[in-house]
C-alpha cells in the first residue's frame, strides 16, 4: 500500500507540472526552455496598424496640403516671387516695421504659395511678398499654406488678398491689371482679381496708357492719391513734357520726399503752359535815316522812329504813307 502511494507520489500530474515549473529554473536533460514571445500574430497586426495609420496621415497631410488647409515651415530660399508683379517696390520703413513686428511676435498670418510650376523643389508665392521678404532679413522659415493652383488661380489669390488687405496703392493696381492683360488675361479673370467692375477696370487700363511707366516710377506707389488725380493727371501729360517730368522727379532733391509729394510736384509741372519761344527780331537801319526796322521771323515789320534826333518825323511819314503804297502798285504794274 505504501509502495502504491509512492508511485503515486512519484508520477508526473500533468495538472501540477505548470504550477511546479516556475519554482524549478533547473534545466532538464540539457534542454533549456524557451521564452514563447507574447502573442506573435497580434504583434505583427500591431506593428501593420502602425504602417497604415502612418499612410493615412501622410495621404491627409497631402490632401490638406493641396486644398491648403495645413499651415508648414518653408525655406524662403526656395521660394520664388509671383510670375506677375503687383508692386512697385516694398517700402523699406514699412519692411523695417514688418521685420520687427515679426521679430517679436513671430509671423501671425501665413503666405500662400504653390509648387513651381517649372522648378521641382521649389515654390511660387502667390501673396505675401512682404511677409517672406521679411523672414529672409531675420534668417527663419516663413510659414506658408501650399496649394496646387493654375495662373489664374494665382492671380485671382493675389490680386483678392491685396485688395482685402487694402496695401496696394492704386495707381500699383492699376499696374496689375495692365500686366495681366498683357500675358493675356482675360477680362473676367483681371475683374476677379482685383475686385472691380468693367467700368473701373477700364479706367484703369486708362491711366497707364496715359502715364508712362518711367513716370509712374519716378513717382512711386502714392498711396494716397486716388483714381481721379491720377486720371487728371493722365489728360494733362498730353500738352506737358514728360520727359522733363521725369528728369526734376528723378533728381536726388526729389527722391528724398514721399512719393505722394513727387505726384504733386508732376501734376504742377504739367500744369504749367511753355511759354511760347521769342520769335527772332532782325535790326536794320538806314544810313543817316533816324528809323530802326524790326522783322521778326513770322514776315512782321516794325519801324521804330527816333522822337530825338528827328521830332515829327514819324507823323511826316505816316501822312505820305497812302501816296507810297499807291507809288509801290504803279511800279509793280497793279
Amino acid at each position: 500500500m505504501a509502495r502504491k502511494n509512492l508511485i503515486e507520489i512519484s508520477a508526473p500530474n500533468p495538472e501540477r507540472m505548470d504550477a511546479v515549473a516556475p519554482r524549478d529554473n533547473r534545466p532538464i536533460a540539457g534542454f533549456v526552455p524557451q521564452e514563447r514571445s507574447a502573442a506573435p500574430v497580434g504583434g505583427i497586426t500591431k506593428t501593420l496598424g502602425n504602417i497604415t495609420e502612418k499612410m493615412e496621415r501622410a495621404s491627409e497631410l497631402e490632401r490638406q496640403l493641396a486644398t491648403g488647409q495645413t499651415i508648414v515651415e518653408l525655406d524662403p530660399g526656395l521660394i520664388d516671387a509671383s510670375f506677375v508683379s503687383d508692386r512697385l517696390a516694398i517700402d523699406a520703413a514699412e519692411l523695417a516695421q514688418l521685420v520687427e513686428q515679426i521679430r517679436e511676435h513671430g509671423q501671425q498670418v501665413p503666405i500662400l504659395v504653390r509648387p513651381h510650376p517649372e522648378t521641382r523643389g521649389r515654390y511660387q508665392v502667390a501673396y505675401g511678398h512682404r511677409r517672406l521678404a521679411a523672414a529672409r532679413e531675420i534668417g527663419i522659415r516663413v510659414r506658408a499654406v501650399v496649394r496646387d493652383l493654375t495662373d489664374g488661380q494665382l492671380v485671382v489669390s493675389q490680386g483678392q488678398e491685396n485688395s482685402a488687405r487694402t496695401n496696394l496703392s492704386y495707381i500699383e493696381r492699376a499696374l496689375f491689371a495692365s500686366r495681366l492683360e498683357e500675358r493675356s488675361f482675360g477680362r473676367d479673370v483681371i475683374m476677379a482679381a482685383l475686385g472691380v467692375d468693367k467700368a473701373a477696370l477700364s479706367r484703369m487700363l486708362i491711366v497707364i496708357r496715359q502715364v508712362p511707366l518711367r513716370l509712374v516710377n519716378a513717382v512711386g506707389a502714392a498711396p494716397d492719391i486716388g483714381r481721379r488725380r491720377w486720371l487728371e493727371l493722365g489728360e494733362r501729360l498730353e500738352k506737358a513734357d514728360v520727359e522733363k517730368i521725369i528728369a526734376e522727379l528723378s533728381a536726388d532733391d526729389a527722391r528724398k520726399i514721399s512719393s505722394d509729394e513727387r505726384f504733386q510736384r508732376a501734376l504742377v509741372l504739367a500744369t504749367k503752359k511753355t511759354a511760347a519761344p521769342k520769335p527772332a527780331v532782325a535790326k536794320t537801319q538806314v544810313s543817316g535815316v533816324p528809323v530802326m526796322i524790326k522783322t521778326t521771323a513770322s514776315g512782321a515789320t516794325t519801324f521804330v522812329f527816333d522822337g530825338k534826333t528827328a521830332p515829327g518825323f514819324d507823323q511826316f511819314v505816316q501822312e505820305r504813307l497812302k501816296g507810297l503804297f499807291q507809288e509801290f502798285n504803279k511800279d509793280r504794274g497793279a
